[in-house]
């Protein structure tokens, strides 16, 4: 567990430089943009259907002779326009992030943190592309087989957490070792550490609940499995044997 808060706490530092804020904000500026522009278009769209959904259905015909639903169903809808608007920003950075910004960030903390890591590039761009839709893809069933528990208050920001927590432990546990470690390193590290990786995303998502602040989550998760990642790849190279070791020695 040291090591997940380590690697959580490396990240933080390295927020401090602006090289890394800029390659960090960037992602968040086109997710919040894209959404934004969606939200504002669809938005008139989104509460009449969601408002007629709710008349139209049996139990909302009953509710209806006491109650103002229409009015209810109109306010539900704008309540949940930016709800729905924080899960999308986050999950649409951390696409971008772990597409366009992990081999940038890979570039500014490893040859200052792991200078003597070997690079073995055992991932490929098809190999992150496929990791990606399988995180995506489990990761929506997950949360409509969940749907149910998510009406239950006490279970749904647990359940957030967890779910946000395998999304970034599947999406970026990869591309975080994909240039350093081998195919053979890369299979070792996910099974050797998998449920420290899914931890390590659940740390991170916590963060999600802090107002302003919660946008970063995919932006420090980034950086916080590369740390992770490269700093267990080097002790994994510690204690192979020597013939399976770099040349140039592991980080230490």
């Amino acid at each position: 567990m040291s090591d997940i808060f380590q690697a959580f706490v490396r990240a933080l530092r390295d927020l401090l430089h602006w090289r890394i804020v800029w390659l960090l904000l960037w992602p968040l500026g086109v997710s919040l943009l894209f959404w934004s522009v969606l939200a504002l278009a669809y938005a008139d769209d989104f509460v009449l259907w969601l408002s007629g959904s709710m008349l139209d259905s049996p139990l909302g015909r009953l509710l209806s002779q006491w109650l103002p639903l229409t009015s209810i169903a109109v306010g539900l809808g704008w309540l949940l326009i930016p709800a729905l608007l924080v899960p999308l920003v986050l999950i649409t950075t951390s696409l971008i992030v772990g597409f366009a910004v992990m081999p940038a960030l890979i570039a500014q903390v490893a040859p200052k943190r792991y200078p003597h890591l070997e690079r073995r590039r055992g991932g490929t761009l098809a190999g992150s592309v496929w990791n990606a839709l399988i995180a995506i893809v489990i990761s929506t069933i997950l949360a409509v087989v969940t749907l149910p528990l998510w009406l239950l208050p006490p279970l749904w920001p647990m359940l957030a957490a967890l779910l946000l927590g395998y999304l970034n432990a599947r999406l970026f546990r990869y591309d975080a070792v994909a240039e350093h470690a081998s195919t053979a390193e890369m299979t070792e590290l996910f099974h050797r550490h998998r449920w420290s990786w899914f931890w390590l995303g659940a740390l991170v998502s916590l963060f999600s609940y802090l107002p302003f602040v919660g946008l970063l989550v995919p932006l420090v998760a980034g950086l916080a499995f590369i740390h992770f990642g490269l700093a267990r790849l080097a002790v994994l190279r510690e204690g192979a044997p020597s013939a399976q070791r770099p040349a140039t020695g592991a980080a230490r």
